[in-house]
């Protein structure tokens, strides 16, 4: 007779992976709320993008192009590249995962750096693989680290630059040095999502690197600076190889008909991104320079984000700052599951949101 008791187990590591908890968006008996906890662009998607999103409704019955071959036609002419070499997902995180389950296997090891992507350990244990993690230097990827973590089981390095949540991210030299200190089986992604918004001239998405080698990646998103969040819309690009292998274990259709075509007018409206750019650039430094002012520490950003420490802080801590903001209508994001439990993360908002969180930093600290 059967066990009554016996029921369908998954298999070893999966009931141990800590589910990804995003951002929250609502903040209970408050009438208006400031949601600055996803990274969100306050400027919304391009016109052109949610125009080419209604139009899509009127042919839901179809499949949508399995090859996305409209979307990466539109990314490789944006950028100059070959379109054969890309890949779209549903979002970044979609392709995080592929690149895992293509690469990653029992006994393998995934690497990345101590505050980095929570995707990363995921997809790399979802896939029966082993995390390993680097220590970071002052919230900084640390190359060297990175190196002496690689074993002869390290299958992938995921280097998110910048990363999130520090905002931090590492020089192309160091990009290029850690790529070289590399074995040749290794291959190397750079998670690149917020490389639109960064100014700063020694820094480098990765484009050419991917365009280059043989075992460079390169993922990109238009959830941040293209305000696309809601369509998951991801794509990757690198050696012709890897884009095969990828194409192989992706789902058919897994990037719907409605997205493709707003990820396309996206990518045709560069003069939207700039305007988020310049935008994020105003805003990004005056909430550094208010925060500072107000006698809080920020870790140093480069994208549209910055991390508040609240150590030993007069108003308390960051549980409770969180706390207070929330009352006001002002959803942070705690990252206590990066490790960073005396520290919150704050998208850069409209000048609405910068200016009432600064004004609720100031009297959180007075109590």
């Amino acid at each position: 007779m059967a066990n009554s008791e016996a029921r369908p187990v998954p298999r070893p590591g999966v009931l141990s992976i800590a589910p990804y908890v995003p951002g929250r968006s609502e903040a209970p008996g408050v009438a208006k709320v400031y949601k600055l906890s996803s990274n969100e662009t306050p400027l919304g998607p391009s016109p052109h993008a949610i125009a080419a999103y209604r139009n899509a409704a009127d042919h839901l019955e179809a499949y949508p192009d399995g090859a996305a071959t409209r979307l990466r036609a539109a990314i490789g002419a944006r950028y100059g590249l070959d379109a054969n070499r890309i890949i779209c997902g549903a979002g970044s995180d979609e392709l995080l995962n592929l690149i895992a389950h293509t690469y990653i296997g029992p006994g393998d090891e995934g690497l990345f750096s101590q505050h980095g992507f929570l995707v990363y350990k995921i997809a790399i244990t979802a896939a029966g693989g082993t995390p390993v993690v680097a220590p970071e230097r002052d919230y900084t990827t640390d190359v060297d680290a990175l190196l002496a973590a690689v074993t002869e089981r390290t299958k992938v390095v995921f280097v998110a630059n910048p990363n999130n949540p520090t905002g931090t991210y590492i020089p192309h030299d160091e990009m290029a040095r850690l790529r070289a200190g590399l074995p040749p089986h290794v291959l190397l992604v750079i998670d690149a999502a917020y490389t639109e918004y960064v100014r700063a001239n020694d820094y480098s998405s990765g484009l050419e690197m991917a365009a280059s080698l043989p075992n460079v990646l390169m993922t990109r998103t238009f959830s941040k600076i293209h305000g696309l969040a809601g369509l998951r819309i991801g794509w990757a690009f690198g050696p012709a190889e890897v884009i095969d292998a990828l194409n192989r274990v992706r789902g058919p259709f897994n990037v719907s008909a409605p997205a493709i075509a707003a990820g396309v007018a996206a990518m045709e409206d560069p003069a939207h991104e700039a305007r988020a750019a310049e935008h994020n650039l105003t805003w990004l430094a005056w909430v550094t320079e208010q925060v500072r002012a107000l006698g809080l520490d920020v870790t140093p950003s480069v994208g549209n984000f910055v991390l508040i420490h609240f150590p030993d802080t007069p108003g308390g801590t960051a549980r409770d700052a969180d706390a207070f903001l929330l009352k006001r209508g002002l959803v942070l994001r705690a990252v206590a599951s990066y490790g960073l439990p005396d520290a919150l993360r704050m998208t850069i908002g409209s000048e609405e949101a910068n200016r009432l969180v600064i004004d609720a930093l100031r009297d959180f600290l007075k109590r």
